[in-house]
């Protein structure tokens, strides 16, 4: 192969990942609200991707804290097509191999970790790394990557901590994960810089064991209501 032929395709393949990076990002924005999943049984992906959708929240991030993760990530993919669906508790490259595998169509890690990054860019797949402070904020950048997740988001500062954080980064966008609820939804949904929050109080584990889809629709029904009068400007 040619070098130019070389520098073609990789050009051509930073182009793709760029552009299905602010596909995700303009796909957040209407969002608002990303459900964030930790589901046991297979069997309740694809009920609870129904609930979801039914109640305005077209998105699930399944995370990779139970051995059925990527199992439900197929199960939705394939049943629930107008879900999307990803990955989240993404913690090294091979559990995002199997996240890809099953379907998903973005990623979500807990850290900043390097080995995670580079089979993301290598893959072409959004990834929402996390970052906690302005030094994983600027090796995130020094990546090319602007579209960021505030973890543990109450643990850490709040509202305040964020604001704070986010100052000197002007074109970052952050996913606050992490003690999110209905009561301080609207808060962080004020704050510029972030583009959509991620949250598990529509979707607790315990409402998915009993089977209780229909609280979970009417849940996320009202996370979409407060997310809408909060970023009128999203819908």
């Amino acid at each position: 192969m040619a070098a130019s032929d070389f520098e073609n395709g990789r050009a051509g393949s930073s182009a793709s990942t760029a552009a299905a990076a602010l596909d995700f990002e303009r796909f957040l924005a209407r969002l608002l609200v990303v459900p964030v999943v930790e589901i046991a049984r297979v069997q309740d992906a694809v009920p609870l991707a129904r609930a979801l959708l039914e109640g305005g929240l077209p998105c699930a991030e399944i995370t990779f804290r139970t051995a059925s993760a990527a199992q439900a990530i197929e199960a939705i993919a394939t049943s629930v097509p107008e879900i999307r669906v990803g990955a989240g508790t993404v913690l090294d490259p091979s559990q995002a191999q199997a996240a890809l595998d099953a379907g998903a169509s973005f990623l979500v890690a807990p850290g900043f970790d390097p080995a995670v990054v580079e089979f993301a860019l290598a893959h072409g797949v959004p990834l929402v790394p996390g970052v906690c402070t302005p030094t994983e904020v600027g090796m995130a950048l020094a990546r090319g990557l602007s579209l960021l997740k505030l973890f543990p988001a109450e643990a850490a500062g709040g509202v305040g901590y964020l604001k704070a954080l986010a100052a000197p980064f002007g074109d970052v966008r952050f996913v606050p994960t992490g003690g999110i609820g209905p009561d301080n939804l609207a808060a962080y949904l004020a704050i510029r810089q972030v583009i959509a929050c991620g949250g598990s109080w529509m979707v607790k584990k315990d409402l998915i064991a009993a089977g209780a889809f229909d609280t979970i629709r009417e849940l996320a029904a009202q996370a979409r209501t407060i997310a809408d009068a909060a970023r009128p400007a999203a819908t």
